[in-house]
């Protein structure tokens, strides 16, 4: 069985993703019968205005949430599960505002959010749900007293908004969402802790002897990827350590010929790339004086 396995992943992964907009508790206990909410997360009011970067999933934790992920596609009692978690902590934050004499506020009860790969018409239907304006196709809402939504992430459009979203899917849809989180911009706030989480996911799933043919087939996907990656970092590496070998020679030189040279300028050197230290070194032979190299420098800027 993997399930566990991709479980795990679930919450290592909305943690990461939400961790810097507020707190996130994963595998937090509840009263009564011992059972655990996958993801409670409670948002920062200085960082919701962030949350934009991750979609649809940014829009669900607006607001107090609990995110209850599942590899298989939710039953009817696995939801039934759910909401009783969510009435459970409502419940809670009831007692607690009687006691403190507080009036509990609406916004503060989380919502509840049911994330499966697939939802069928049968179960949809027992749940009476609606879809709702200015949602996209794929989420489902029960009565507003219930704040839960059903999401059916194979049924969300493919698009970058659920792109955060689609992380969960199996299958093809899995696949196709790690092939846009590889195409981002190498510079993208979640991408590389994604992936590294993601790599992790498939290390634990090799070592697994039991494999479901939606595991085989994300193994094969995330090898060349893997490679790829480990690669770049390898030539990443190489380039940065040509880069202090550069930098660290012009210094010498510039010592050798003008003396102990300013602290500032040492750290502005520092900040050129690799194609203006190539070019300092043949300016070098042109300076008589520290002023053009500053000159030099104040242009490099310009």
């Amino acid at each position: 069985m993997t399930r566990f396995v991709h479980d795990e992943f679930a919450k290592d992964y909305l943690e990461e993703l939400l961790k810097p907009y507020g707190e996130v508790k994963s595998s937090s206990k509840i009263s009564g019968e011992i059972k655990e909410i996958d993801v409670l997360f409670t948002p920062s009011s200085q960082q919701t205005s962030n949350l934009e970067v991750l979609g649809l999933l940014g829009r669900f934790t607006e607001f107090p949430a609990i995110l209850e992920p599942f590899r298989n596609a939710a039953s009817i009692d696995e939801i039934c599960d759910c909401i009783q978690k969510l009435l459970e902590v409502k419940a809670l934050l009831r007692r607690d505002a009687k006691a403190n004499k507080t009036r509990l506020q609406e916004s503060d009860i989380p919502k509840l959010w049911v994330l499966s790969p697939t939802a069928s018409p049968a179960i949809l239907s027992s749940f009476n749900v609606n879809q709702k304006s200015g949602w996209l196709p794929g989420v489902y809402f029960l009565g507003d007293a219930l704040r839960t939504a059903i999401v059916a992430i194979h049924q969300l459009p493919q698009t970058p908004e659920t792109l955060w979203l689609r992380i969960l899917g199996r299958g093809s849809v899995q696949s196709q969402a790690i092939v846009e989180l590889s195409a981002l911009p190498l510079n993208h706030p979640y991408k590389q802790a994604t992936l590294e989480l993601v790599y992790n996911l498939r290390e634990n799933l090799r070592i697994n002897q039991n494999l479901e043919s939606d595991d085989r087939e994300l193994i094969m996907r995330l090898e060349p990827l893997y490679q790829q990656d480990r690669e770049r970092a390898k030539l990443e590496g190489k380039q940065e350590g040509k880069q202090e070998g550069q930098q660290d020679l012009i210094i010498r030189l510039i010592n050798r010929r003008f003396g102990e040279t300013d602290a500032a300028l040492i750290e502005r050197i520092r900040e050129l790339s690799i194609e203006q230290l190539e070019g300092l070194v043949e300016a070098l032979l042109d300076f008589s004086v520290v002023a053009d190299l500053e000159a030099w420098l104040n242009q490099q800027v310009g």
